[in-house]
């Protein structure tokens, strides 16, 4: 059976998506020492599930059109907290948390001392951002325009590709 080429850009759309954002996340906090607070974490966890089910859909043929659609779903949820994150970061609204810390364990070091001198990441400021948006606004915008171009894309044509 062939698949349509909507389809195939859908699939693939729906494995990048969650892939280049969890990426540019872990390197900004790992390369950069941008520190994800509480619902900076929320807003990967729809990307974790995303691209197991957008792999999922590469692995199991008969079930690859549900799971695409499943995957652009979870994509479309972590957009939503984006733009619930960068509401309360721009003061729109308030969040249900403020703050959430990072404590680092060293080898032979107190666990108290590391605790109490952990940086806290607050939810309502801004840590980065470019032409005034902040991460979150910009995961917002990624997430939902590839989550409506996974739809669209599922809802077009049901042709097979040449």
């Amino acid at each position: 059976m062939a698949i349509s080429r909507n389809f195939r850009l859908a699939r693939l759309l729906a494995l990048v998506t969650p892939a280049l954002l969890l990426g540019g996340a872990y390197l900004s906090q790992y390369g950069f020492g941008l520190f994800p607070c509480e619902m900076c974490w929320w807003q990967r966890y729809p990307h974790f599930a995303a691209l197991a089910l957008a792999a999922l859909a590469y692995l199991l043929a008969p079930a690859a059109r549900p799971l695409t659609t499943l995957a652009g779903l979870a994509i479309l949820v972590s957009g939503l907290i984006g733009a619930y994150h960068a509401g309360v970061e721009y003061r729109w609204w308030e969040g249900f948390t403020a703050c959430s810390s990072l404590v680092k364990f060293e080898p032979g070091s107190d666990p108290m001392a590391a605790i109490m001198a952990a940086p806290q990441i607050r939810c309502d400021q801004v840590q980065w951002e470019l032409f005034h948006i902040s991460l979150a606004g910009w995961n917002f915008l990624f997430s939902t325009a590839a989550a409506v171009s996974i739809f669209a894309l599922l809802a077009g044509r049901k042709g097979t590709a040449r």
